[in-house]
């Protein structure tokens, strides 16, 4: 009998959702806890950590589940999917808080930002201006969720080539 190839989809779906849970959690626990509008980052870093750690175990479970075979295109194709499928979850959650849970939240962190920006003496009004300007066009959901996504895609498809590198065999 001849060993069936897992589907990659599969994979993909799977820690794609856990990984976009992940990042939800850590959004959720920086607001209910107030760190996202203090502009406190380091809860944000524990993703950077998770991102890799996933993307890395999940080509590692589909070569498990592939007789121990690994395509450097194959590893490409669930790392990048994984990466695709977490960013869509956490840009549905994203309209979902932006929305729904807390309209304000957004007004609120701009207005925190123009406030942090002020307080610092080596900013002019004009760099402030222009800092809010670029924060503002990354705040509109269209523009934020794509940007998420595609930065998702990029760091996923470099993890992802990586981990093949590291584990792939063609035999």
């Amino acid at each position: 009998m001849e060993h069936q190839k897992p589907k990659a989809g599969k994979f993909a779906l799977n820690y794609g959702l856990i990984l976009g849970l992940v990042m939800i959690s850590i959004a959720v626990i920086m607001y209910v806890t107030g760190l996202a509008l203090e502009g406190v980052q380091w809860p944000n870093y524990l993703y950077y950590i998770i991102f890799p750690v996933v993307i890395f175990y999940a080509i590692g479970q589909y070569k498990k589940a592939n007789a121990n075979v690994l395509s450097l295109g194959d590893a490409i194709k669930v790392g990048l999917a994984i990466a695709v499928v977490s960013a869509l979850v956490y840009v549905i959650y994203g309209f979902i808080f932006n929305y729904v849970i807390d309209p304000e939240f957004m007004a609120q962190a701009l207005e925190v930002a123009k406030d942090k920006m002020l307080e610092n003496p080596n900013m002019t009004e004009e760099q402030v201006e222009q800092s809010l300007k670029m924060i503002e066009m990354f705040t509109n959901p269209l523009i934020g969720s794509a940007f998420w996504v595609a930065m998702s895609a990029l760091f996923g498809l470099i993890w992802s080539l990586i981990a093949g590198l590291v584990m792939k065999n063609n035999s």
